[in-house]
């Protein structure tokens, strides 16, 4: 049995900051790439960031660059998605996916994904 939970959103005010958890049972990370997608309302489901088990990392992109940071803790079995100075376009659903074929913007080759957690950024 697999399964991600994300945790961490939440509703805040622009220029204001979220921490994303991702935590992960039935695998390890040190096997996968994980990956942050965000799907707005109305919008397609679209790639945020991805690190790989080697902690490699990669964005997706122009939103969130320079804003946002991913990073792991393997001990824990966590990846952690931190966004800074946060706008209203930030507004999504945002999951944790993992995958063994490495860090993609394409959702298809992440096969484990969590259930999201709402983030909602206020003007």
């Amino acid at each position: 049995e697999v399964q991600l939970q994300a945790f961490g959103g939440g509703s805040v005010q622009a220029g204001g900051s979220l921490r994303l958890s991702c935590t992960a049972s039935g695998f390890t990370f040190d096997d996968y790439a994980i990956a942050w997608f965000r799907q707005a309302p109305g919008r397609e489901r679209e790639g945020v960031s991805c690190i790989r088990d080697d902690d490699r990392t990669s964005y997706y992109g122009d939103s969130g660059k320079g804003r946002f940071t991913i990073s792991s803790d393997n001990e824990k079995n966590t990846v952690y998605l931190q966004m800074n100075r946060l706008k209203p376009e930030d507004t999504a659903v945002y999951y944790c996916a993992a995958g063994t074929l490495g860090c993609s913007n394409i959702e298809e080759l992440y096969y484990h994904w969590g259930q999201g957690t709402q983030v909602t950024v206020s003007s």
